[in-house]
């Protein structure tokens, strides 16, 4: 069983956007098929204000061939220093339940989720994405620069703004690295007054801060955050679109759920998810407004993970732990 700690998760390749993208295809694909499955999750209270562990399961067949448990830590009101999310995955194989390893997943959650908005990006958009502006500047915010960076170098610009300048600041240091020019705003509104045509918004907001007045024709607007959306926004786009529309309606503090459960939004509305995407090629008019809610699919989580262990075991990386037992052992 092997065990692989963040850094090692990078020098693996688990946080390669190209890497990852072609995950979450083959994963929507094994979805399609029954081969992935997606059970639901459940949780454990912590002795910490609001904090939370939750055990989200997932099994992925064909090349991945894992089955396993994303268990996360949220602490949102933590003062310890220590991150207010931690996340480790446990995998064993999925045909014969072997035990494969543990990972490290923070930096995987991130990169997974920005993989999902490239395939949004590349068949959920009225448009070829040209000038996309991008709000906050935490983990998801700095995937998704580095998402966008990969899979579409030949962007004409990167608008962003965060909330306090010092954190976009830091993402944005090595900004000259980067294959277009990225301009930062300080305002919220100075920034939403350009020609975007796409918008990811990265931030935590419990308030939403998207208003209607967001919308043009022909254009995308991802929320991969908790509440930015106005209900108002969600229902004046001309096509809604989901990663997964699951039972996780009936929890999630995503906008697009919290409306669902005020009654204001019909689950018969949601134009596509992605397996409506990849596989049976469904796409929006030129002139449509796309509303994109992402959920974060944990199935995701445990393929790139598998691939991680895999590189792991072939590159002789992590740590090795023997449980100690025998095949005879089982007789």
């Amino acid at each position: 069983m092997q065990i692989v700690n963040r850094q090692q998760v990078a020098e693996l390749g688990g946080n390669d956007p190209i890497k990852a993208l072609q995950d979450v295809e083959d994963t929507v694909r094994l979805l399609r098929n029954g081969e992935a499955v997606m059970p639901a999750e459940t949780h454990v209270d912590l002795d910490t204000p609001l904090g939370k562990v939750y055990a989200l399961p997932a099994r992925v067949g064909g090349r991945f061939n894992a089955t396993g448990v994303k268990w996360t830590a949220h602490r949102p009101r933590a003062t310890d220093g220590y991150p207010q999310a931690m996340a480790t995955t446990l995998l064993n194989r999925a045909d014969n339940g072997l035990p494969v390893g543990l990972v490290e997943s923070g930096s995987l959650t991130a990169t997974r989720t920005a993989a999902v908005s490239a395939l949004a990006l590349k068949l959920a958009a009225p448009l070829r994405p040209s000038r996309v502006l991008l709000l906050g500047a935490g983990v998801q915010a700095r995937a998704h620069l580095d998402m966008l960076a990969a899979h579409f170098p030949d962007l004409e610009m990167v608008y962003c703004w965060n909330k306090t300048p010092e954190p976009l600041a830091n993402m944005l240091s090595h900004s000259g690295d980067l294959p277009w020019p990225v301009t930062q705003f300080e305002t919220l509104s100075d920034a939403l007054r350009q020609h975007w045509d796409v918008l990811i918004t990265c931030t935590s907001a419990s308030e939403p801060f998207l208003r209607p007045g967001i919308w043009r024709a022909g254009t995308l607007v991802l929320q991969i955050g908790y509440h930015e959306v106005a209900f108002e926004t969600i229902a004046a786009a001309d096509k809604v679109v989901v990663d997964l529309w699951g039972d996780f309606k009936l929890t999630s503090a995503k906008s697009l759920f919290q409306m669902y459960r005020a009654g204001l939004f019909d689950e018969q509305n949601v134009a596509a998810d992605l397996t409506n995407l990849l596989v049976d090629g469904w796409r929006p008019s030129a002139t449509d407004r796309v509303y994109f809610s992402s959920f974060g699919l944990n199935v995701f989580d445990i393929a790139l993970a598998a691939r991680v262990l895999q590189a792991a075991v072939d590159q002789g990386q992590g740590s090795n732990l023997p449980f100690g037992w025998e095949a005879a052992d089982a007789d």
